[in-house]
């Protein structure tokens, strides 16, 4: 309980009441119902005083629940690097495997469409924690496109980044943004994301499929 007992000090006693929680990790939906419940018993209640908890979208079963999920937590932080990591089973450590880490593969753009998605429709709040945005503009202009919320960055990509963020809101948004396969693609000479099709507001699927570079 001593993190309990320190987010309460940040938020009672030093009177900082933004102060948000992160759940990392989180494999299963009881362990997320869990957490809730042991934070209330230290005596932090979701919803009291504005106290937010979210959760950080890391792993696949995160991907694949996150309608549930959104039920349990008020937001979700995309934890690109893990995500990339168990989507396409690899180590970026790992001089073996390390070459095949790669944030715009296609299954990784579609794990994070899925989790965009179902937080826009449930309601919820969604950022992204990790490389990618900071080191590909193009990957954060992608998730501008798909209704991200909010992107974090390293200081020396600040500004190439904001610009190319800027100029991805400045265009028409769809009223669901997930793409099909024919919407958007991965083209040009190093891999660069570019839509090939204005965006679609009507949809007959439920799930986005962002298609690539395999």
């Amino acid at each position: 309980m001593l993190e309990v007992r320190a987010v309460r000090r940040v938020r009672e006693e030093f009177g900082l009441k933004n102060l948000k929680i992160m759940v990392p990790f989180c494999r299963t939906l009881e362990e997320g119902r869990k957490v809730i419940q042991v934070l209330r018993e230290g005596g932090l209640v979701q919803g009291r005083d504005g106290l937010e908890v979210y959760v950080m979208a890391e792993l696949p079963s995160n991907v694949f629940l996150a309608d549930q999920y959104a039920d349990i937590f008020d937001g979700f932080s995309i934890g690109s690097n893990d995500l990339t990591q168990l989507v396409l089973g690899v180590d970026r450590d790992s001089s073996l495997v390390a070459p095949l880490f790669n944030e715009r593969n296609s299954a990784v753009l579609q794990a994070c469409a899925r989790i965009i998605d179902a937080a826009r429709r449930k309601g919820r709040k969604v950022g992204i924690c990790g490389q990618a945005p900071s080191d590909f503009p193009d990957f954060a202009a992608f998730l501008v496109e798909q209704g991200i919320d909010s992107i974090s960055l390293i200081p020396d990509s600040l500004l190439k980044t904001s610009e190319r963020v800027l100029q991805a809101e400045q265009k028409p948004q769809a009223s669901r943004p997930s793409r099909r396969s024919g919407d958007v693609q991965i083209s040009g000479s190093r891999g660069a994301l570019r839509a090939v099709a204005d965006p679609a507001a009507a949809w007959v699927d439920t799930e986005p499929y962002i298609p690539g570079n395999d």
